[in-house]
């Protein structure tokens, strides 16, 4: 079966890529709970709760659990390709505003190129 989206890492002007980095900070089995959630949707989309949620503004959020915590994963999509713009532990109820600004802005810089 082949997936419906392609996944692509964004990368800022520098060739940075905070969602790979974000990654690599993390355990294996935490990576492990992430990637297969990215694979879930990147064969099964379009998908919805609980996996996976839109945030508006053509933001999307993949709804990780992990052991004992909430793992997001914010994406776009361009074409049919899903972009990872940002990544981050759920500490609080709400998305917190800081990473969804972060994700806004990395989806900007996306549609300048």
């Amino acid at each position: 079966m082949d997936p419906v989206l392609h996944v692509s890492f964004f990368a800022n002007a520098m060739g940075t890529e905070p969602v790979r980095d974000w990654l690599r900070g993390l355990s294996a089995a935490d990576k492990k709970a992430i990637g297969e959630d990215v694979k879930t949707v990147q064969f099964g989309w379009p998908l919805g709760m609980p996996l996976v949620r839109s945030l508006g503004d053509g933001l999307w959020e993949v709804r990780i659990t992990l052991d004992n915590r909430i793992a997001r994963v914010i994406f776009a999509l361009e074409g049919s390709t899903m972009v990872l713009l940002h990544g981050f532990i759920k500490k609080q109820q709400a998305t917190p505003k800081t990473d969804l600004e972060a994700a806004k802005e990395r989806l900007k810089q996306l549609k300048r190129r």
